[in-house]
C-alpha cells in the first residue's frame, strides 16, 4: 500500500488517524491499524470503497466478527479458486475422451456461482406466498430479532421484528428492495456474529445451495436460540414420483439430490422437528415446485431463469423436458395423466419446515 493511498483514506474518511505529531505527521492508534487491516483486506476481496465503507462503519459488528466474517470470504474465494481448477481439469479430460460438459460444468470453469448466474431473474417470480410466510413466522415464535441466512432478495423477511440478513451473492444483494432489513455479505458456513447473538436463525428455500449444509445448520444453532429452516426431503420413498415434473419429465432431478443430507440427518443436527408444507395451487412463489396445477408456466423461459434446478440439470434435459410437456398440453396427455390434481387446493411435494 502506497502513502499516497493512505492519504487518499484520509481524505474520504474511510481511515483516519487518531491524532497528529507535532510536525504534523498522522499518528496512527493501535485501532487505526486494525481498522486499515480490515479495510485493506475488504479491498483485496474486491469489495469497493463505499462498500468497504459500509462494511467496516457497521455498528452491530466488532472486531471478532470482522475477523469472522473476513476468514469465511477468504475460505470462500478459495473454495471458488479451487473448483475452477477442479472444473477445468474435469473439461479437459471430458474434451479427450469428446464428451460434452453441463452447463453448470461450463459455468463452474469460468468461476460462475450458480446462484448468481440465475439471480438477475429473481425479483420477476420469487415472492413471499403469504400462505408459506404464516407458517414460517408462526414457527419463529416470539423472537424479536431474527437472522435470515441466504437471504437472497429478502423473501419471507418479516416486517414486524428487528431482522438481519446474511446473502454471499452480489448479485442477489443488490436486488433487495429498499427499506429491507441491513444485509451482510458472509456465508452460512461462517457466520460473523458472537454465539446467541439473535432470538432466532431462518432459512427459506437456500440450504442446497450450501457446500456445506451441516456446517451451515450448526453455526445458525451456534448464533441463535431457536433455528427455522424451510428445505426439502430428498428421502422418503417414491419422493421423486410425487411431483408429476420429476416423473414424467425431468427424472436427472434426483441425480442433483443424490448428495443431499437426508431430514433425519438434519433435524438430527439441531435438534430439530420437521412438519410438511403444502405448496399452494397459486402459490405467489416461484419455487421449482410452484407450478404443480399450472403446468404451462413452465414452458416460460422467465419462470425457469429464477429456479436453479434448470441450470443445473443441463439445457439438453431441459429443453426435452420442456419439448415434451409442451406436447403433452397441446394433445391433452398431461390432462388425463394428472386429473386428480384439478380440485386440490394445495399438494406435499416434499417441503418440510425444521423447527429447532
Amino acid at each position: 500500500m502506497s502513502v499516497r493511498t493512505l492519504h487518499h483514506y484520509d481524505e474520504i474518511g474511510l481511515v483516519r488517524p487518531s491524532a497528529r505529531t507535532a510536525a504534523g505527521y498522522r499518528a496512527y492508534s493501535a485501532s487505526d491499524v486494525e481498522r486499515l487491516r480490515e479495510v485493506l483486506a475488504y479491498r483485496h476481496l474486491g469489495f469497493g470503497l463505499r462498500e468497504v465503507a459500509v462494511l467496516v462503519d457497521d455498528p452491530s459488528i466488532d472486531a471478532v466478527a470482522h475477523l469472522r466474517r473476513l476468514r469465511g470470504l477468504l475460505l470462500e474465494q478459495r473454495e471458488r479458486t479451487d473448483a475452477m481448477v477442479a472444473a477445468i481439469d474435469r473439461e479437459l479430460r471430458a474434451r479427450a475422451e469428446g464428451i460434452r460438459v453441463s452447463a453448470e460444468e461450463q459455468l463452474e470453469m469460468i468461476g460462475a456461482r450458480l446462484y448468481e448466474t440465475i439471480g438477475g431473474a429473481y425479483t420477476a417470480t420469487r415472492r413471499t406466498d403469504p400462505r408459506i410466510a404464516a407458517q414460517i413466522w408462526e414457527a419463529l415464535g416470539d423472537a424479536r430479532t431474527v437472522l435470515n441466512v441466504g437471504a437472497g432478495t429478502g423473501s419471507y423477511e418479516p416486517a414486524d421484528r428487528d431482522v438481519t440478513a446474511v446473502e454471499p451473492s452480489a448479485v442477489m444483494r443488490a436486488q433487495r428492495p429498499a427499506g429491507t432489513a441491513p444485509c451482510v455479505a458472509a456465508r452460512a458456513e461462517s457466520l460473523p456474529f458472537a454465539d446467541r447473538s439473535f432470538d432466532a436463525a431462518m432459512a427459506v428455500s437456500t440450504v442446497h445451495h450450501w457446500s456445506d449444509p451441516f456446517g451451515g445448520l450448526r453455526e445458525m444453532r451456534r448464533v441463535a436460540r431457536r433455528v427455522v429452516v424451510l428445505t426439502f426431503d430428498a428421502c422418503e420413498p417414491g419422493w421423486q414420483d410425487r411431483f408429476w415434473l420429476t416423473r414424467d419429465y425431468l427424472p436427472e432431478f434426483g441425480d442433483l439430490l443424490a448428495d443431499f443430507p437426508a431430514i433425519a440427518a438434519m433435524t438430527e443436527a439441531i435438534g430439530a422437528i420437521a412438519e410438511p408444507v403444502p405448496v399452494p395451487w397459486d402459490c405467489t412463489d416461484g419455487l421449482f415446485e410452484a407450478y404443480w396445477r399450472r403446468p404451462e408456466a413452465y414452458l416460460e423461459d422467465h419462470v425457469r431463469r429464477a429456479v436453479s434446478t434448470w441450470t443445473r440439470v443441463g439445457r439438453e434435459a431441459e429443453q426435452r423436458a420442456v419439448r415434451t410437456l409442451g406436447d403433452d398440453l397441446a394433445s391433452g396427455r398431461w390432462a388425463e395423466r394428472n386429473r386428480g390434481l384439478a380440485g386440490l387446493d394445495a399438494l406435499d411435494l416434499g417441503l418440510r419446515l425444521l423447527t429447532a
